[in-house]
């Protein structure tokens, strides 16, 4: 009998397998289903001298704090740290810093970056060397900074000169930034800044502090703030920047967007939920145009916001990532989620099949035993007669036959022997009823 030989060797042919599988499916979730998150990643950040280029250096220390390695490598801007998001510039980033208006124009293409928070508020900064320029028509003819070509900042100038009629072949194109832009600004070589950065920026405070270039402010601001929905009024009070320096030197009304902090949408959910519980560390703080707390968050975004972001901004990360270390977490979870579901359905096929096949072979004992008593009450009728008597003797060879292929356990031997003695009890009697 098959269930009673593969009783006898349980262990070789019904545990030792289902370990085996056990080990094969913990593997096999644990590499497809529930792979640990990469021990290195990349972040596109912005100028080498920009604020977002010193928060992705703060970005990178954290992480390195938590065991993961995050390369920092600087950008001409956003429009540049899409490309690398979406794989079409060298070297692909996972995470990177898109400037407010970017994700407008290829909403199409932007299913495979989600947001995992809005981190700063960055300014529209337009400096300028020419006295009483209050309008972007005024800049025509003019040598004008409008940054980069793959950044932001020439992105929303080029958007804002078109609600005019502008467009940069109308000015004399300069794609000088950073301090740069501020050099050729001291020295007469430009006559107006486009800049679209942070209020903590260097090269902002430069421009501001520089003898004869002043600030411009926009009429018909409020106009572009409905053409141009990612952008906001916000008013910049005197000293906001530097109450010692008092810059700015008076109340200035700015346009303003945001900047996001933008993940491939394939990036590990564990690594999702360290970016975002570091942006709140990095950016929690008060700006001159937010009060504390306020960053990071997720309104008014222009990419799908990650849910892994969404419930660690809400509700911080797991508590065993709090508990932990980030590594001694991730392997903890897979334990918990892989292994350990895993190793009870195999312990519980582990006992129940070898029970399943106990049950088959007592069964088959306890058959047998009823196919006797079933003779045996027989015997005791009047009326048995010669032919009842040879097919009662047959049933009992047939009996012995099946017997002789058992190969019984030894706990059923004991059993198994008392059968065969009442076999041959039931036997002799036969036989003196055939004599008679």
């Amino acid at each position: 009998m098959p269930a009673a030989r593969i009783y006898q060797r349980k262990w070789l042919l019904v545990k030792l397998p289902l370990a085996c599988l056990a080990v094969a499916a913990m593997a096999s979730l644990w590499v497809t289903w529930l792979p640990l998150p990469p021990s290195d990643i990349t972040i596109s950040s912005g100028q080498p001298e920009g604020v977002y280029h010193a928060y992705a250096q703060r970005y990178a220390q954290a992480f390195e704090q938590h065991g993961v390695a995050l390369r920092v490598v600087p950008s001409d801007g956003a429009e540049m740290n899409l490309q690398r998001l979406r794989g079409s510039a060298a070297p692909q980033a996972d995470l990177a810093f898109v400037q407010g208006g970017m994700g407008s124009a290829a909403v199409d293409r932007a299913a495979r970056l989600e947001t995992l928070a809005r981190v700063d508020t960055e300014p529209l900064w337009i400096f300028s060397r020419v006295p009483g320029l209050d309008s972007l028509e005024q800049l025509q003819g003019l040598r004008v900074s409008l940054g980069p070509q793959a950044s932001g900042t020439r992105k929303l100038a080029t958007l804002l000169l078109e609600q005019v009629r502008l467009s940069p072949k109308d000015l004399v194109d300069s794609q000088l930034t950073g301090m740069a832009s501020v050099r050729a600004l001291a020295q007469g070589n430009l006559d107006a800044v486009i800049v679209v950065s942070s209020p903590r920026s260097a090269a902002v405070k430069a421009m501001m502090q520089t003898p004869g270039v002043s600030l411009v402010q926009l009429r018909r601001s409020a106009a572009l703030t409905e053409r141009l929905p990612y952008l906001q009024l916000r008013l910049l009070p005197q000293g906001g920047l530097d109450p010692t320096a008092r810059l700015p030197a008076r109340d200035s009304a700015l346009l303003v967007t945001t900047s996001s902090l933008v993940a491939r949408a394939d990036l590990h959910p564990a690594l999702q939920r360290l970016a975002a519980e570091v942006a709140r560390d990095v950016h929690g703080a008060a700006g001159p145009f937010h009060r504390a707390g306020e960053f990071p968050n997720l309104r008014r975004i222009e990419f799908p916001a990650a849910e892994e972001a969404r419930q660690t901004l809400i509700h911080g990360r797991p508590w065993l990532e709090q508990q932990l270390p980030f590594w001694a977490a991730q392997i903890a979870i897979r334990l918990l989620v892989i292994c350990l579901p895993v190793a009870l359905a195999a312990y519980w096929l582990a006992r129940a099949i070898p029970a399943y096949l106990r049950w088959l072979v007592e069964s088959r004992v306890a058959r047998w035993y009823g196919e006797l008593k079933f003779i045996e009450h027989d015997l005791s009728r009047e009326s048995m007669t010669g032919l009842d008597v040879s097919k009662y003797l047959r049933r009992l060879g047939d009996i012995e036959q099946r017997m002789a292929a058992f190969a019984a356990p030894g706990y059923l031997m004991p059993r198994w022997f008392t059968l065969r003695q009442h076999i041959g009890f039931v036997r002799s009697r036969l036989v003196r009823m055939r004599g008679r």
